[in-house]
């Protein structure tokens, strides 16, 4: 009998440890599907949502990305659409309300009205299809498509460049700010080496394909197709933002030729491409996801500083000076002044002839045009100054609204951190700017840590301290709901719950 019973314990033993390499295994699903709004208007290339769904050993993560403007407040994804993905999930896949992640790449395209059922589905379907899978980090840099929008003038403040206005004075600008060109690399391979999956992380507005090409995913799109067709086996890209808050695409402001994200995407995808090959995946490593709420303080200076920038329009409207000139003749005036600064008005024998007759009608003439000329000019400035301050005037005015109707001075917001292996993210709901991102990193101290904005939410830009001080109001200072303090609350908590992980 007691022999037996040894015998079935030792075989129910053998069971137990047979079957735990079966539940330890890191399994992945992918799956993707159009998100774009057809009956919209034309359609440029697709907006897709992507599911990654991850398992190993009990902990489950999915990780979506969409190409969209942003997840709730602003464009086409409500509010309500993490609640209602996270419901369901929970509801019909056990996926814990902490293990979602969900990352806006923020093109500008226009997406459907039921995206979060669409969302839903991929994530089943992704998670219909798990299988076992190795996973592998690496990183690339990529230089060449993106700069910082945001520069420094020589009076100390900082501008920035939209299309909402027009730049200031090549005499007035100092300095740049820095880019962020590191790629961030997660690759999951199935068990027989084929690719899965690549996610790659970068940092820079997808705002580079004109609206008459219709509805575009933008330069991500391309490099992901790229990255998707050079891969094989249906594996799938999945382009997650970084701190792009303040960095544009190359050639944003340019217009001696059509915008195109497609040579930006590409030279994307390539880099991502190469250094993705040389990445090692293995089969047993970590899977984590942390989700913390953090309180940050709301901004409590946008009536001073809607005061201070409504004074100065005054005296801006009141500098505006009177001439003698319209745009139709100052073009030519000023052309004049410019091929032949000596004798703009005549040809130089006409000058010299006056001046035998003892007449100087031409010289008064030009001395005349000349301040016409130079008053116009110095119209034209204060003209697009104004611009930039009621451009960023209104936005200022909309934030102190949503201040006032605020139930609370501080402004709740989801911090996810995300450990797959050797690859660790930490993320940020809000538009931050690309030096948040490069302290993050430098404070972590590890090659493989990443961070992403835009993620599970959405709170306008998140400036540094310094640029929520600046007083040349540029759009990341006045299109913002936080006090320059949230740096400093946000910074020390990322380092944390990448530490945690």
């Amino acid at each position: 009998m007691l022999r037996t019973l040894r015998l079935l314990l030792l075989a129910l033993l053998v069971l137990r440890i047979s079957a735990a390499p079966a539940s330890a295994e890191l399994r992945g699903g992918v799956a993707k599907v159009d998100i774009s709004d057809h009956d919209a208007g034309p359609v440029n290339d697709p907006c897709y949502a992507k599911a990654l769904v991850l398992d190993r050993d009990g902990v489950r993560i999915v990780l979506v990305t969409v190409d969209a403007v942003a997840i709730g407040e602003i464009g086409r994804i409500g509010s309500d659409f993490l609640g209602t993905v996270r419901d369901a999930l929970q509801r019909e896949l056990d996926l814990s309300p902490d293990h979602l992640m969900v990352n806006a790449s923020h093109c500008h395209g226009v997406v459907r009205a039921d995206t979060a059922a669409l969302v839903i589905q991929a994530v089943k379907e992704a998670a219909a299809h798990l299988e076992p899978v190795r996973a592998g980090t690496g990183t690339a840099v990529e230089s060449r498509i993106s700069e910082n929008r945001r520069f420094k003038l020589k009076d100390g403040s900082e501008a920035d460049m939209r299309r909402a206005y027009a730049m200031p004075p090549d005499r007035l600008v100092s300095e740049i700010g820095p880019i962020d060109p590191q790629i961030g690399i997660l690759r999951i391979d199935r068990a027989d080496g084929h690719p899965l999956a690549v996610l790659y992380n970068f940092a820079c507005h997808p705002i580079m394909n004109p609206p008459d090409k219709g509805s575009s995913a933008d330069y991500p799109a391309y490099a992901s197709r790229l990255i998707e067709e050079a891969l094989g086996h249906g594996a799938l890209a999945f382009f997650v933002q970084g701190c792009g808050g303040d960095i544009n695409p190359v050639g944003y402001k340019e217009v001696a030729e059509p915008a195109d994200a497609e040579p930006l995407g590409n030279l994307l995808g390539l880099s991502v491409l190469r250094a993705a090959r040389t990445v090692q995946t293995q089969p047993d490593v970590a899977l984590a996801m942390r989700r913390e709420l953090l309180k940050l303080p709301r901004a409590r200076d946008f009536e001073p500083r809607i005061a201070t920038l409504e004074a100065k329009r005054t005296q801006l409207v009141s500098s505006l000076q009177p001439t003698n000139i319209n745009f139709k003749t100052f073009l030519p005036l000023l052309l004049q002044e410019k091929l032949s600064p000596e004798a703009p008005s005549h040809y130089a024998q006409g000058y010299r002839h006056e001046q035998a007759q003892g007449r100087h009608d031409l010289a008064r003439l030009d001395t005349a045009n000349h301040s016409n000329v130079e008053r116009y000019l110095a119209n034209i400035e204060t003209m697009e100054e104004l611009t930039r301050l009621n451009t960023n005037l209104a936005l200022l005015r909309k934030h102190l609204e949503q201040t006032k109707s605020a139930a609370s001075p501080d402004l709740e917001v989801e911090i996810l951190g995300l450990r797959i292996g050797d690859f660790r993210m930490v993320t940020f709901p809000g538009e931050a700017t690309v030096r948040i991102g490069l302290r993050i990193k430098e404070a972590a101290n590890d090659p493989h840590v990443f961070v992403a904005g835009y993620t599970n939410g959405y709170i306008y830009y998140a400036p540094t301290a310094e640029q929520r001080r600046n007083p040349g109001y540029a759009q990341e200072d006045c299109d913002t709901l936080v006090a320059p303090e949230w740096q400093a609350i946000f910074e020390a908590k990322a380092v944390e719950v990448l530490r945690a992980l």
